[in-house]
């Protein structure tokens, strides 16, 4: 038997549901802030995000799904999709548009790591990006959308951290500072933090080594070296999150390791994720269109692993989409084209049905599994309703009967129904 590779699953009709659930919240919750979807494609040239991430970072280096084309063009699938999105607002000059460009993502992602709760190799990400405005208002109001998509799915122990990381002004000197902290604890550090430290040592705050995760808690905060245009974006940040209510603590080592983040930093956890409780993380990234070859446009996102959101919903909200209302059910041959005709005109105006037309099936076994499926209602269509054009309409809350005319069967079942 041929089984799904390591590190992707299968999402089955029992479950879908919580995934369009959480689908569709995003929709209408993104959209009433002005944000259109954008789909870019699967693959990517490599180089797209050796540059957008950075060649020194842990999924360039260890977890990418790279491989070269026919032509031997080296192509990558998208680990991410904030690098994509940034080349095709590049690539389509969205910048020459009036206004801020909001745009937000739905689709699978791929990163060769170890498979574990809510992490896979084939996994889900939405997202959003905002290009075209450095103002901390556009953080604010981003942040105040992101609660309330949370809040809108039940999530309301979500905890928004956040943090400054500085600019190319101040970040240097913090750079300085955080390598003359890790220099002299270099031999106790793990290889990966040993090279972090040569291309990037804010990354050895993401280490998930415990021993590491020690030492870092003890290095110095990059909030102390904050030049004074950065302290006063923060400020504002968070006063206007203060305006809107939202609860949120400062976590002055919480950063984003990729060299265009600037300024904001953020994450969310819950609790119920257990020790890796990281829900989602983002900021603002202002160097990045430029680094991609575009021009000096400043930007803020987000992205979300979708099976994480999805396991943590509460219970409430296993809710289940596209259950059929009314099964048809024929005694012989005779009653299976008539079935077909009922199930179309119902179809039509909006009602789920579902007809299995299966041989040598008997009236008791279509009902049994009818009662499987959870119906409202099941129509019989017999030898003397198929002669009549009637339909008998069986409500299974009761198990009460009727049979009525074939044409009056739409507006008969709406009346029962309460629609």
């Amino acid at each position: 038997m041929i089984e799904a590779p390591k590190g992707t699953r299968d999402v089955l009709p029992d479950e879908i549901g919580r995934w369009q659930f959480v689908e569709e919240c995003a929709r209408e919750t993104f959209e009433r802030y002005a944000f259109r979807e954008i789909r870019t494609p699967i693959f990517e040239s490599t180089e797209l995000f050796a540059r957008g991430i950075g060649e020194g970072s842990d999924i360039v280096a260890k977890e990418m799904y790279t491989f070269h084309d026919r032509k031997g063009r080296s192509v990558t699938l998208r680990p991410e999709n904030t690098a994509p999105v940034a080349r095709a607002f590049i690539e389509h000059q969205m910048h020459r548009a009036p206004g801020l460009q909001r745009m937000y993502y739905i689709g699978p992602m791929f990163r060769y790591e170890r498979p574990q709760k809510g992490r896979m190799r084939q996994f889900h990400q939405i997202g959003v990006e905002v290009f075209g405005s450095d103002h901390p208002a556009v953080d604010a109001e981003t942040l105040e959308m992101l609660m309330a998509f949370l809040g809108r799915l039940g999530l309301d122990d979500a905890e928004l951290a956040l943090n400054s990381v500085g600019d190319p002004v101040c970040r240097p000197v913090y750079r300085k500072a955080l390598l003359a902290y890790l220099e002299p604890r270099r031999d106790t550090l793990c290889e990966d933090c040993r090279r972090r430290m040569a291309d990037n040592p804010l990354r050895c705050f993401d280490c998930k080594v415990e021993a590491d995760r020690a030492v870092m808690a003890r290095a110095p905060a990059i909030t102390d070296y904050l030049c004074a245009a950065c302290r006063e974006h923060f400020g504002r940040v968070t006063e206007y999150l203060r305006a809107y209510g939202i609860r949120h603590r400062l976590d002055p080592r919480l950063v984003r390791g990729l060299d265009y983040y600037r300024r904001t930093s953020f994450e969310v956890t819950l609790q119920g994720l257990g020790a890796q409780n990281a829900l989602l993380g983002g900021g603002r990234y202002d160097g990045l269109i430029k680094e991609l070859g575009g021009p000096e446009v400043p930007g803020f996102g987000f992205a979300v692993g979708e099976e994480r959101l999805v396991m943590s919903l509460p219970a409430a909200a296993a809710v289940s989409r596209g259950t059929p209302e009314i099964f048809i059910a024929t005694v012989d041959e005779r009653g299976v084209e008539r079935a077909l005709l009922v199930a179309r005109a119902l179809r039509r105006v909006g009602r789920r049905v579902v007809f299995d037309p299966l041989p040598d099936k008997s009236l008791r076994a279509q009902l049994r599994r009818a009662n499987d499926l959870q119906v409202r209602f099941v129509l019989i269509l017999g030898e003397t309703e198929v002669r009549e054009r009637a339909v008998t309409i069986k409500r299974m809350s009761d198990g009460s009967q009727e049979t009525i005319a074939e044409d009056r069967v739409g507006a008969r079942l709406a009346e029962m129904a309460g629609a």
